[in-house]
């Protein structure tokens, strides 16, 4: 076989090929997904490994940790730190990659058949011809792709944030409920030894004294029920911040912050909502993704393929012969219905989903916002009526008893109801953040910013604190009965 023949035909082929010689980028674009989640959260961004800010990142990491966090310091956090996200980034790699392919030439195929001695050699070089025509369709393909691969991401960032928050503020109703049970759980214990010391006494009746140890016994039920709650909310919110160990240690404020001074009006947020969902915007490039791949379909419908190439064989004459190649498929079966007949479905199929999101974008939007204006209705009302309703009635009840105008069973059931009014503030409270945080991913991001705290001429919200009237009733008791 003539080396030469081969050398002039590979050379031709590379001179081709050259046009579709590439590399694959290391960024994939990540400074769009950063931008889109700064426009919408106001936060920061950062792919591990690919830089070497890593360790100034671990820095910032430990740093926030170290300190009191808030609901944007563990947002903060967990986008920087999440192993989840991390692991997310790689679909923008995935998709360059594809990128990348979509622009390169197939490789020509060489073909070899040497048969025993003295016998015919053969050798084959063939090429896909119409590669190189189809190849801006296939890049626009993977280019749609790639984009609705980044919109993807910077989605999963947003639903991470809040997630976080909801974490967050779910944490802090968790710790105050704890405060409160704790609160309680103190009361009642020195309630319930009083009640014995006046039982021992004489000065009350058995009765009255198991009352008291029940409520007691109640309590401290509840408190390890309370302690058990702030463990596995505390291990959800680890998970988001993507930390372990001695990064663990980290705290958050006891209490709920209050309710904001003003709310967000609810007109307009459906049309925000459309307007910056990223997952939207990714179901609408899906749509181009489907158009394009339906265009391609059309475009190679009847030939997908047609090689050339070159043909060289040696004679066992010893005689060479050489010559062009040509090769493709007839339609005669196969004339790509049922290919153009998916690609429709498809294109079809992506309309609709993205037709269908929109709608459910907007019912979110509604849902969220009305639990969110229920839950502050209802906090703002156990705030102005229910606790210092509650507050009055052990009050009254607590004098009543000590003139002997009504039973323990009575002053229990009033202690009782206090408590629950409480813990359904804190209940409530709980509710309107996480609803709020809830509201703001069904917007793709923050609403626009409100004082996050109450007037300074509001005070704050009381929580049953049992033990600052029980010893004064445990005193009047002893005054009242040991006469």
């Amino acid at each position: 076989m003539n080396s030469s023949v081969i050398k002039f035909a590979l050379a031709g082929i590379g001179v081709v090929g050259l046009a579709g010689c590439a590399t694959v980028p290391g960024d994939a674009e990540f400074g769009d997904v950063q931008k889109a989640v700064a426009q919408r959260d106001g936060r920061l961004v950062h792919w591990r490994g690919r830089t070497a800010e890593d360790a100034g990142v671990d820095t910032a990491v430990r740093t926030m940790l170290q300190k009191e966090l808030t609901a944007d310091d563990a947002v903060q956090i967990a986008l920087l730190n999440n192993l989840t996200l991390q692991a997310t980034y790689q679909e923008l790699g995935v998709a360059q990659a594809d990128v990348v392919q979509a622009g390169l030439l197939r490789n020509p195929v060489l073909s070899l058949e040497r048969r025993f001695s003295g016998q015919a050699a053969e050798f084959d070089l063939v090429w896909d011809f119409l590669d190189l025509f189809f190849i801006p369709l296939r890049k626009r393909v993977a280019g749609a792709a790639f984009e609705a691969a980044k919109l993807r991401v910077a989605d999963a960032v947003l639903t991470t944030a809040a997630e976080t928050r909801e974490a967050f503020y779910t944490l802090q109703g968790a710790q105050q409920m704890l405060e409160m049970r704790r609160s309680v759980a103190q009361a009642t214990a020195a309630s319930a030894d009083a009640a014995k010391r006046l039982r021992d006494a004489g000065n009350t009746t058995l009765l009255a004294l198991r009352n008291e140890q029940k409520l007691a016994t109640q309590a401290k039920l509840d408190l390890a029920a309370a302690e058990a709650t702030v463990v596995q909310d505390r291990e959800r919110l680890n998970v988001l911040l993507g930390v372990w160990g001695t990064n663990t240690d980290w705290k958050v404020a006891s209490r709920l912050p209050e309710l904001p001074s003003s709310e967000n009006p609810g007109k307009g947020l459906e049309s925000i909502a459309i307007s910056r969902r990223l997952d939207l915007a990714a179901a609408r490039e899906e749509i181009q993704v489907a158009a394009q791949s339906l265009g391609l379909a059309r475009a190679s419908r009847f030939i997908p393929d047609a090689n050339i190439g070159i043909h060289s064989e040696r004679e066992p004459d010893g005689l060479n012969t050489i010559g062009p190649s040509i090769s493709f498929p007839l339609p005669f079966f196969d004339q790509g219905q049922a290919v153009l007949a998916r690609g429709g479905a498809r294109l079809r199929q992506a309309q609709q989903r993205y037709a269908a999101l929109a709608v459910e974008i907007r019912s979110q939007v509604r849902a969220k916002y009305s639990r969110m204006i229920y839950a502050r209705d209802r906090a703002q009302y156990y705030r102005r009526e229910v606790l210092p309703l509650s507050a009055q009635v052990v009050d009254q009840t607590q004098l009543q008893y000590n003139a002997m105008q009504t039973g323990v069973f009575q002053l229990l059931q009033a202690k009782q109801a206090q408590i629950d009014a409480g813990r359904e503030y804190i209940e409530t409270l709980r509710e309107y953040w996480v609803a709020r945080s809830e509201l703001e991913k069904a917007l793709g991001g923050r609403m626009k910013a409100v004082a996050s705290t109450a007037p300074a001429t509001q005070p704050a919200a009381p929580t049953p604190q049992m033990n600052e009237f029980e010893p004064q009733q445990q005193q009047q008791q002893q005054h009242h009965h040991g006469g």
